[in-house]
């Protein structure tokens, strides 16, 4: 994949290896403290970040962003449900470390993560997406997600119910 180019330099999206799992790791990490792109509250150690991580680089689903030498964000995908009548559709993640939004990042790396996910194959993409995070929304909408449905109260987070966005992106 070729390099953009962000404010501060260029930014190469290339796959991930087990080098990299601290640093995802930590830009999870901070999601699940800071935010409700993952509807969860409990951190990664180190040992189930890299083995959270290896999974995906088994599958070869895992990538990251390289910024001015350092991991700027990850992407991965997943089947989206373990059932094998759905193994054709794969939900994709994407996270930019704290700092580093507006900068492509994003951009970068689910374009990588779309053309990889095509070239295995897949039928489709699934995006779930916390329905307040207009940023996602508008980052997956300009990659051609179509919204397909809103789960009303779907989970908790701070507090409080967080309604799922579904968008899908047909790869065929």
């Amino acid at each position: 994949m070729n390099p953009i180019y962000e404010r501060a330099g260029a930014v190469t999206v290339r796959p991930a290896h087990a080098g990299d799992a601290e640093a995802v790791r930590e830009i999870r990490n901070h999601a699940v403290e800071h935010s409700t792109a993952l509807w969860t509250g409990t951190q990664q150690s180190a040992a189930e970040g890299a083995a959270w991580l290896a999974v995906h680089l088994a599958r070869g689903s895992a990538f990251v962003a390289e910024a001015e030498g350092e991991v700027a964000g990850f992407a991965t995908y997943a089947p989206w449900r373990d059932l094998d009548g759905f193994r054709h559709t794969m939900e994709n993640s994407v996270y930019v470390r704290e700092g580093r939004h507006g900068l492509g990042i994003g951009s970068a790396l689910l374009g990588g993560l779309i053309t990889s996910a095509r070239e295995a194959g897949h039928h489709s993409l699934i995006a779930g997406i916390e329905a307040e995070n207009a940023a996602s929304v508008r980052l997956h909408e300009r990659f051609g997600f179509r919204h397909v449905g809103t789960v009303p109260e779907a989970g908790t987070k701070f507090g409080r119910w967080l309604d799922l966005t579904l968008m899908r992106l047909s790869l065929t």
